[in-house]
């Protein structure tokens, strides 16, 4: 596929390419999932606000000693910043997350029972939020399929396969929305971060390598 003719595709054109790209991708990595270790909604709630800006294989370090240490919403809430920071330092930007998840605590308690909503809006409301936390958390904790996680790999691989030309991640996942079928919005998230991992990296993707190569555009063979 050219530069030329992904230009010119139609959209029932690029909404079938879509469909093969997943089809691929889930024949190739059949252990996609959710790369952040949790045990439950809550965990992976604060894995996930400690994620930004950090791997998840540290922040999978770190987790262990911080849920042993405040294994529930009002654990957080009660304690001082002092003892959190200490437990997720090397995660970058400690005093920020710390003070947002000291907030998650107190407003899953005071609003929640001390429990993680399951809706959009209840989600993005509580402190350190956002849209992407939130789709993590509705796809992987509670099958709910609200949206698309797009991360930089997520939304690195989208523009090069095509698929979007925002890079805007609100927008990238609007226009993945709305070609992906719903009941893979989670899934495909994990397979393209796989893929972005292993195959189509940021400086030097491998397109010789890659089982994608004649469905995209941007691919060097």
């Amino acid at each position: 596929m050219s530069r030329r003719t992904a230009g010119r595709e139609s959209r029932a054109g690029k909404l079938a390419r879509t469909r093969e790209i997943l089809d691929r991708l889930a024949a190739e990595y059949p252990e996609a999932r959710c790369a952040l270790d949790h045990r439950s909604p809550l965990e992976l709630l604060v894995a996930t606000i400690l994620s930004a800006q950090c791997t998840d294989a540290r922040v999978n370090q770190v987790t262990p000693a911080l849920f042993g240490r405040f294994p529930d919403a009002a654990a957080y809430a009660t304690a001082a910043l002092a003892e959190i920071e200490p437990l997720i330092q090397s995660t970058g930007f400690f005093r920020n997350k710390a003070k947002s998840l000291q907030g998650l605590g107190r407003a899953l308690v005071e609003r929640h029972g001390g429990e993680v909503p399951r809706t959009m809006a209840e989600l993005t409301a509580l402190p350190g939020v956002g849209r992407k936390t939130a789709n993590v958390v509705l796809g992987n904790a509670f099958g709910l399929e609200e949206g698309v996680v797009v991360d930089t790999h997520v939304g690195r691989l989208a523009k090069r396969l095509g698929l979007t030309r925002e890079d805007d991640p609100v927008k990238a996942e609007r226009d993945l929305m709305a070609l992906v079928p719903r009941t893979a919005w989670t899934l495909w998230s994990h397979l393209l971060i796989h893929h972005g991992r292993a195959v189509c990296k940021a400086p030097r993707p491998r397109c010789a390598d890659c089982v994608l190569a004649d469905l995209c555009p941007a691919a060097a063979v």
